[in-house]
């Protein structure tokens, strides 16, 4: 038997398929499900959650840009900063152009400690044209209880700009009325968290579903063992620490994070009519249907005519307007569509009309309405 080299090509091609059939046999050695997610991403925890933080601020440092003397607030805001600091300022010498009042707000996490930075958001309240180039000076943001958790304090990072020109026109990118100010804020009060009540932890799923609600405590008895985990209702699973992880609630939700789950998928077709957006997902069926799709045009012209009366008479010469209203309405012939079983086939089969998104967004809510497309419609 003779043997024949491989050239540099033929072995690269052989390492390569290789290559490829290791990966192959590696995923399938994964065990892991197909489609699925991590626990950590369908649920959060009951107890750990975020908070939500205001507070009522004042901006200095704008070059021309900021409220005039017919916001009230921000006189007032303004005088009471230069008493704090000191100084008494006469209401009628106060120029408040160079300074805002705004809003600021934050959202402060669970577990954060003393000292800890936030990023705030500042948002003018007055006729302010523009935050750019402002200092939010120091404002105490409070919860819903009133208790000051954290202080904000620093340089106003504007994602538009505005430019005026001396004739009056004007141009503006994004929004120059809102600003934020990145790890601007520090925590001054700690919020306690109770997730742990005797020794069980609930979770809660971001979609309620009795399905997914029920795939979850599947997956977890079989991480953690059986009667681990009981499904409360179709958004929240208790889950109770046994073994090792009895006193351990920060290892506990570390290993349920990293449990695969398969969600259930909800048949569902999303409409946004103001931007003419239309996504659909989950197990939409379409069962065959025939479809007539037609419209109403209407024109209208205007036209100006002179009257010239007679020239013996007393009439005056005129100008007169006339109107031409045309309408046209169009007819099409009735489409047959086919049933269609998967996302792919109701997509294939709906390209085939040839309409816009807006007119399509009209056909699915009729097909609802038909008891031919078998899915939730949500309008926004």
């Amino acid at each position: 038997m003779t043997d024949f080299p491989l050239s540099d090509v033929s072995r690269s091609r052989a390492f390569r398929w290789l290559y490829a059939c290791l990966f192959a046999l590696a995923l399938l050695a994964s065990g892991r499900p197909a489609h699925a997610d991590k626990l950590r991403d369908l649920t959060d925890v009951v107890g750990a959650r975020d908070n939500q933080l205001v507070g009522y601020g004042v901006v200095t440092g704008l070059n021309g840009t900021g409220d005039d003397i017919t916001v009230p607030f921000a006189q007032q805001s303004l005088r009471a900063l230069m008493r704090r600091l000191g100084i008494q300022v006469d209401a009628k010498q106060a120029r408040l152009r160079n300074v805002a009042a705004v809003i600021v707000t934050a959202t402060i996490p669970p577990f954060v400690r003393q000292g800890s930075r936030l990023d705030i958001t500042v948002s003018s309240m007055g006729n302010a044209k523009s935050l750019r180039g402002g200092v939010l000076v120091q404002t105490p943001l409070r919860g819903a209880d009133r208790k000051t958790y954290a202080v904000g304090q620093g340089a106003l990072v504007v994602g538009g700009f505005n430019a005026n020109g001396f004739s009056g026109s004007s141009v503006q990118e994004n929004v120059t009325t809102t600003a934020r100010v990145p790890t601007g804020a520090l925590v001054e009060r700690e919020i306690k968290m109770n997730f742990v009540a005797k020794d069980t932890i609930t979770l809660a799923l971001r979609s309620p579903d009795f399905g997914t609600a029920q795939r979850v405590v599947e997956a977890l008895e079989k991480a953690l063992g059986k009667d681990s985990a009981k499904a409360l209702d179709a958004g929240s699973v208790e889950v109770k620490a046994t073994g090792d992880l009895k006193d351990k609630p920060v290892e506990l939700l570390s290993k349920l994070g990293e449990v695969d789950v398969d969600p259930v998928t909800s048949a569902r077709v999303v409409i946004n009519e103001r931007t003419g957006t239309i996504v659909a997902g989950g197990d939409v069926h379409l069962s065959p249907v025939a479809i007539a799709q037609g419209g109403i045009t209407i024109s209208t012209q205007e036209n100006r005519q002179v009257v010239q009366p007679n020239a013996f008479g007393n009439g005056r010469t005129a100008e007169v307007q006339q109107s031409d209203v045309q309408s046209n309405e169009q007819g099409p012939a009735l489409t047959y569509v086919k049933g269609a079983a998967t996302l792919a086939d109701v997509a294939q089969s709906l390209s085939t009309l040839g309409v816009t998104p807006r007119e399509l967004a009209s056909i699915l809510q009729a097909l609802k309405g038909a008891g031919a497309l078998r899915a939730e419609i949500v309008v926004q």
